[in-house]
């Protein structure tokens, strides 16, 4: 398709903020009609969700799942296990990494799901979803100053949550529809095997 009637292109770029963790800009851009417009935005170098698989003593499949308080809404939300990447770390190396601090997990496979632009009008950030099956249980290795609470829950009970307004994050939204559909198999994953990865522990 041929968007050059939508297209805005950047004229300058000028720095607004730079913490720990945003870094925010404001770009003066020509829209399509020729106009001037500025676009003020966070750059992020992206993130990774897992959606792991287990299986319970009756054989049955469990998610694993994770509550934590999040300052900015001033409540705890339910979501699956996700976390930003490293600098220069690839997609599935972070994604393990991520499932092996939060939850203690280590998964012999993992699947691709596919990627969500969480809030593309004031970020560039990405999110890799990835189905992760086989998991042995670890020890967690959470972060300084992280805290948060692991639990499973059967697909059903996730599925009536974000009907009934108990999940509001995005990502666990967006990673319950593709569990949905890939449970009722229209939608299909390609697993492959971990990769090694040098985490201690």
């Amino acid at each position: 398709m041929d968007d050059r009637h939508l297209t805005e292109h950047q004229l300058s770029s000028k720095e607004l903020f730079k913490g720990d963790f945003l870094h925010a800009f404001g770009d003066t851009v020509r829209l399509p009609d020729g106009e001037r417009a500025v676009r003020e935005y966070v750059r992020h170098p992206g993130a990774v969700m897992i959606i792991p698989l287990l299986t319970d003593a009756r054989g049955e499949m469990q998610l694993v799942l994770e509550r934590q308080f999040r300052y900015p809404v001033a409540q705890v939300m339910i979501e699956f296990p996700a976390g930003k990447l490293d600098p220069g770390e690839a997609s599935q190396p972070g994604a393990q990494r991520e499932l092996i601090e939060e939850t203690g997990y280590r998964a012999e496979q993992w699947a691709l799901a596919g990627r969500l632009h969480p809030v593309i009008s004031y970020s560039t950030e990405f999110i890799d979803i990835w189905f992760a099956r086989g998991l042995t249980a670890g020890e967690r290795q959470l972060d300084a100053g992280e805290f948060l609470e692991v639990f499973t829950a059967s697909p059903a009970q996730l599925l009536e949550w974000c009907r009934d307004g108990q999940v509001t994050d995005g990502k666990t939204l967006a990673a319950a529809l593709w569990l949905q559909n890939v449970l009722a198999g229209n939608w299909h994953l390609q697993w492959q095997n971990a990769v090694p990865i040098d985490i201690a522990g």
